[in-house]
């Protein structure tokens, strides 16, 4: 007697077997991460990272958030050193020479195999693909980027006496601005705070692009920390406390700036526009976003994390990497991430989105990162990067701390960089 199974049974038991086939046949990425402003990112990195699995059942991600951009390098390095090197990571887009010099990444160029892979490698902002190339290839994909803004409470500038619609243009207003706010709030509020700890070297590029000088050679073997014009902008930026009264002497924290903005202990921040969605969730008051102001031009050094896909994983977890990466910056993700976060959208395409075009014409802040990308600059990036820059930080400190005057500072930092950069020098 032939024993009839049941339609839906054979159904389940083939589903199972297909489910398990598909398990033993899956692929299994790490990816560390980091998370350097406030808000809940790591919620939102899990949900994409679990959309992504749902969509595509046969790649399985783990993502570690491994603290900031240095802890992340750290984390990740470590790992690879004890044989256990994650299959990607999001890390500093200035970690590029330092991960080369170690064999540790793989150039996107090597694993992109279709036209469509290839458009998709050319479909980022040119500005900013420049700290994740060299020599004609890139290796680092853009993710959480952002440039430095200007965030002002409007509220403060009416009762200041401002226009609060009118943020500063250049230098000037913005030192006049600020006395005028601390002097109208009888030394209540601060005019403004510049974040001197975290990421100084960051915040100090700015000041000296603004002032018409890059502080790098293309190629990451030269620095120009001590040029007049260098000198001249670290300046400016220890007067506004010395001077005009109208920022705190010493070092301002930058984990704690979005903070002393939403309780209004300043009028105005320069911060990442990576904080532009916490500011707007938190502040119960009128605030706008501006390109940084001028000296003899406009600008902003780039910022944040690119994807990097790392050399000893095998091919298969390359190519899983690779679709992950993709999928990951596709122009509703990257619409969703800015809109979540207030990271740019990293290609025009996220921008021509519904979802991010329509939330740039509510809130036209959204809009103020990638517009100064008009007039960015590739961020401070060298070979033995984390020593340079620890130079660079160490002078901005010393100098608005006034252990030293900016020239010394600077002239001291040049002299560091120099010994550290000149095995590299071509």
């Amino acid at each position: 007697m032939r024993l009839r199974i049941p339609f839906a049974m054979t159904a389940l038991a083939a589903g199972l077997l297909s489910a398990a086939q598909a398990n033993a046949d899956s692929v299994d990425l790490t990816m560390y991460y980091p998370v350097s402003v406030g808000g809940a990112l790591t919620d939102v990195v899990d949900n994409l990272v679990e959309e992504f699995e749902s969509e595509h059942p046969e790649i399985n991600v783990e993502a570690i958030y491994a603290g900031n951009y240095d802890d992340t390098r750290v984390r990740a390095m470590s790992a690879m050193e004890a044989g256990d090197t994650p299959q990607l990571s999001v890390m500093f887009s200035i970690d590029l020479y330092e991960l080369l010099e170690q064999n540790a990444i793989v150039a996107f160029d090597d694993l992109v195999e279709t036209d469509e892979e290839r458009e998709w490698l050319d479909s980022f902002y040119p500005g900013l693909m420049e700290n994740g190339q060299l020599d004609g290839k890139t290796y680092g994909i853009p993710f959480q980027r952002s440039t430095i803004v200007l965030f002002w409470n409007k509220d403060a500038f009416e009762a200041a006496g401002l226009d609060p619609e009118t943020p500063p243009e250049n230098w000037e207003e913005m030192a006049e601005m600020a006395a005028t706010v601390r002097e109208a709030s009888n030394g209540e509020q601060w005019g403004v705070m510049v974040p001197s700890t975290g990421y100084p070297y960051w915040m100090f590029q700015a000041f000296a692009f603004q002032n018409g000088h890059r502080l790098m050679s293309e190629d990451g073997t030269e620095v120009y920390f001590d040029d007049p014009a260098a000198i001249e902008a670290l300046e400016y930026w220890v007067s506004l406390a010395t001077e005009h009264d109208a920022m705190p002497d010493g070092t301002i924290e930058w984990g704690t700036l979005r903070q002393n903005f939403i309780e209004q202990s300043t009028a105005m921040m320069w911060h990442t526009t990576g904080n532009l969605t916490a500011v707007r969730s938190e502040a119960d008051f009128d605030f706008g976003v501006a390109m940084l102001p001028m000296k003899t031009q406009r600008g902003s050094p780039t910022g944040g994390g690119n994807f990097y896909i790392f050399e000893d994983a095998s091919e298969e977890e390359q190519r899983a990497a690779m679709t992950f990466i993709r999928w990951m910056t596709a122009p509703e993700r990257a619409a969703a991430w800015s809109i979540e976060t207030g990271y740019m959208g990293v290609s025009p395409a996220a921008y021509e989105t519904e979802a991010l075009r329509d939330y740039v014409e509510e809130f036209a802040p959204a809009a103020v990162a990638r517009d100064q990308l008009e007039h960015g600059t590739a961020e401070l990036s060298t070979y033995q990067g984390g020593r340079v820059r620890r130079a660079l930080d160490n002078a901005v400190q010393a100098a608005l701390t006034g252990q030293m005057s900016p020239e010394e500072a600077l002239s001291q930092a040049q002299q560091e960089a120099d010994g550290v950069l000149r095995r590299y020098a071509r």
